[in-house]
């Protein structure tokens, strides 16, 4: 019953489609425009890829330490290493350019070499001051080195923050303003303001000044994928137009092809600003992949209408089996790649929710968009020519069907050897991948704003910020010399890891105090005994101009303060040793009943994320994998089919995993994609195969083994048609500047390769070995979609299309 209404509905979907051609076109139009007017609500994402749901613990911690002490990541570093930057000339236009930075409303400070102050002891009116180490600028050679004298051997309170005293690297720290950081204002700032004075003060004096701290790299970075997005498409269309033509050796084909894609592109952006989603390294990769799953249902339907022309002569005809035979089938390939997109909304990621969302919506609209405006075209066009049904008739796509059908008589020993030891091989380079979570990993590497994050690990040991937050449980505990001595034994362990950079807290604030007391004598520069701290904070209460230091490192209530270090760009692993050592610290100096202590920053939190998305990944992949399974039982009706049909989807993801820890290809928010992507694509070959070999048992009375060479050669160019430009269309991610992109494109082009060669080899030779528990009426019953109608449906379809050949 089931099939006649599935056959009943095709039908009916066919002859709506073809007797309404101007309405529907109009309709599509109308649609493409309304959704161009959406545009406007795309945005770019200003904050990082937060990879956790808002009411996990790690991010719980981050939120509350930026309630007290506010945005973190608001730091931007000039630096300069070269001699010639100590001279008069040279250092006075270095101060000039910082001075610049200050009148701009983006701006919240400035701290520079000029703005440096020595703290200084007032005897008479028992209080600390700030005197200038530069009163107005300098002008001779010898207050030129009076003034090195006083930074690089004097004050070790800013030495590893504004200088390194081994190299002589200057740097200017310019902290924006933290209610703009996350705005479009913070790109705004850079291009507008930044680079140009760092461009205009590098022309004048010749020297070269590197640009780094995290709202300065997520703007470039955030602009590279902008740039991206385009390119891709670019790069997607060109790749696919020119193996489509190969194929079909047809303008008009490839034109029309490159049509319903471009409007299929200009939905998704639609869907993208309809939803007010932002556009994230991920769902920025949505379009060129809309591009890439396009043409392989273009390929099915015009290929299917050629052939049908050829056979029979008949245009009307060949359309109405074109939406009839091949819109059930493309359907359900679709939803069943929709699906392993649709997996990731049942995540508890934001970002993953979002590509979910949009990529699933998108891949079911490019569907609607093929199966509508491709039959309806060629109804206008006329009748094709020869030469556009020439590659029906192509010698080496049969010589490759020849050596498939081959390979599967007299080779399945070796098919089934090969794919044991490929299966043992990938299982040993699984136990190799490792978990990556960096921050700035997938950044291009050739982009300058990336050297010069190298540049300032070497020089300051990195621009990722690492924040401990105290909390000393009562107000102003954190100025008790007992809290202080605590927090001091932890940046002791912070100095000794070299992956980490000097600390900066209220503790530096306090040794410089004691060295301001005993004259600028830096052999001070440490923590006061019991004795010395009631003198030293008797002449700090006295002193207004330390609160705006202190309120950096203290929040207001003196219970809260915070140890800022920045960390090198690092693997998982060695994260998570730091991370162990510095809590093992903490519980040992801390106690609880006194303090509560929590080590936070974007790093940690990113590094965090990362882990969760592999857990998700399980998840989604075991969804996708029972999803799919549900539709062939439903589409089969036997779950036997079920399992033979798994084994040659999941083995290819088997390999590609393996295949990661060989080359050492970590998993990271865009690898952790690979696999739910492919399995979702390499499925559909599977059906298209499973459905053909069920029709062939019929036609042929249940002899398995022509059922089987009959499906392999009637899918197999199909099959590889489709494979080929999926591969080259991923292919093209390789030519991004992330490297996660890069993986990305690389991986899924690999992982379907293997996929096409296993649904071609693999699969039927496992029909043809278990053909006694497989191929038999009993297990194959009658399915309950009929995904390729039969042939003598079609001869039936024939005397009852006479009313649709007349009016169309």
């Amino acid at each position: 019953m089931l099939k006649l209404f599935t056959k009943g509905f095709w039908d009916v979907v066919a002859r709506i489609i073809l007797r309404n051609k101007i309405a529907i076109l109009l309709s599509i139009v109308a649609i493409t425009v309304l959704f161009i007017t959406q545009w406007n609500h795309m945005r770019f994402t200003y904050t990082e890829a937060n990879l956790l749901p808002d009411d996990h613990e790690v991010n719980i911690v981050y939120t509350d330490f930026l309630n007290i002490f506010g945005e973190e990541g608001n730091l931007v570093v000039l630096g300069v290493k070269d001699s010639s930057l100590f001279t008069v000339e040279h250092l006075n236009a270095w101060n000039k350019l910082s001075e610049a930075f200050k009148s701009l409303d983006e701006v919240e400070a400035v701290v520079s070499i000029k703005d440096l102050k020595k703290l200084v002891k007032n005897t008479e009116e028992e209080r600390f001051e700030l005197e200038p180490f530069i009163t107005d600028s300098i002008h001779t050679n010898r207050q030129l080195d009076s003034l090195q004298e006083d930074l690089f051997q004097k004050y070790p309170f800013y030495d590893n923050f504004l200088f390194n005293k081994n190299t002589k690297t200057i740097r200017t720290a310019i902290y924006l303003r933290k209610d703009i950081v996350n705005t479009a204002a913070r790109k705004d700032f850079v291009f507008d303001a930044l680079l140009p004075k760092v461009e205009a003060f590098e022309k004048a004096t010749n020297l070269d000044v590197r640009i780094s701290g995290m709202p300065y790299v997520r703007t470039l970075n955030a602009q590279n994928i902008v740039d991206e997005i385009g390119k891709f498409i670019a790069l997607a269309l060109g790749v696919t137009s020119l193996i489509f033509f190969l194929f079909f050796r047809s303008f008009r084909a490839t034109f029309i092809s490159l049509l319903v894609v471009c409007i299929g592109v200009m939905w998704t952006f639609g869907i993208i600003g309809f939803l007010q989603y932002e556009l994230t390294v991920l769902t920025a990769l949505i379009p060129p992949l809309i591009i890439v799953i396009g043409i392989p249902n273009c390929i099915f339907l015009i290929n299917k209408y050629q052939h049908e022309v050829k056979l029979h002569g008949n245009k009307v005809r060949s359309l109405q089996r074109v939406i009839t035979k091949v819109g059930n089938a493309t359907l359900m390939t679709n939803v069943t790649t929709a699906s392993g997109f649709a997996t990731f909304m049942l995540t508890e990621s934001t970002l993953l929710k979002e590509f979910g969302v949009v990529a699933s919506l998108s891949i079911l609209s490019i569907f609607i968009l093929c199966l509508l405006i491709i039959p309806i075209i060629y109804t206008f066009l006329p009748f094709p020519k020869d030469r556009h049904l020439e590659h029906l008739n192509k010698r080496w796509i049969g010589g490759f069907v020849n050596w498939m059908e081959r390979m599967v008589k007299e080779r399945r020993i070796t098919i089934y050897i090969t794919s044991i030891v490929l299966l043992i091989a990938s299982m040993i380079g699984i136990y190799q991948i490792k978990i990556s979570g960096s921050l700035i990993e997938d950044m291009s590497k050739e982009a300058e704003f990336f050297q010069d994050i190298r540049f300032f690990e070497e020089e300051f040991n990195g621009i990722m910020p690492v924040e401990i937050l105290v909390d000393t449980k009562r107000k102003k505990g954190v100025m008790k010399l007992a809290t202080l001595k605590r927090m001091n034994e932890l940046e002791e362990l912070i100095l000794e890891i070299p992956e980490l950079s000097r600390p900066i807290s209220v503790v530096s604030l306090v040794k410089y105090s004691k060295q301001a007391y005993y004259n600028g004598n830096p052999k001070y520069y440490q923590l006061p005994t019991s004795q010395e701290n009631s003198f030293i904070l008797s002449y700090a209460k006295n002193s207004s101009s330390n609160l705006n230091l202190l309120s950096n490192f203290v929040d207001s209530t003196g219970q809260y303060a915070r140890i800022t270090t920045f960390m090198k760009d690092i693997g998982t692993d060695k994260m998570e040793d730091i991370e162990e050592d510095l809590q093992t610290k903490i519980n040992k100096l801390f106690p609880e009943e006194k303090y509560h202590v929590t080590i936070t920053g974007k790093a940690l939190v990113f590094q965090k994320g990362t882990k969760y998305l592999v857990k998700n990944l399980a998840i989604s992949l075991s969804l996708a994998i029972l999803l799919i399974s549900l539709f062939m039982a439903y589409m089969f009706r036997s779950f036997r089919m079920i399992v033979v049909s798994l084994v040659p989807n999941l083995l290819p993801l088997v390999i590609t995993a393996g295949l990661m820890g060989y080359l050492g290809v970590p998993i990271k928010p865009s690898t952790i994609l690979v696999f739910s992507i492919a399995f979702g694509i390499s499925v559909d070959d599977t059906i298209h195969f499973l459905a053909k070999y069920r029709q062939e048992l019929q036609a042929n009375h249940w002899k398995i083994r022509k059922s089987v060479y009959g499906a392999l050669r009637e899918t197999g160019v199909s099959m590889f048609y489709t494979s080929i430009v999926l591969f080259f269309g991923f292919l093209v991610f390789t030519f991004s500047s992330f490297g996660g992109t890069v993986a990305l494109g690389a991986l899924v082009s690999a992982t379907l390769l293997f996929a096409m060669l296993s649904n071609l080899l693999l699969l039927p030779s496992l029909l043809l070995s278990l053909e006694r528990n497989i191929a038999n009426k009993e297990v194959l019953k009658e399915p309950s979609i009929n995904i390729i109608p039969d042939e003598d449906e079609d001869e039936d379809d024939d005397e009852n299309q006479t009313e649709t050949n007349k009016n169309p």
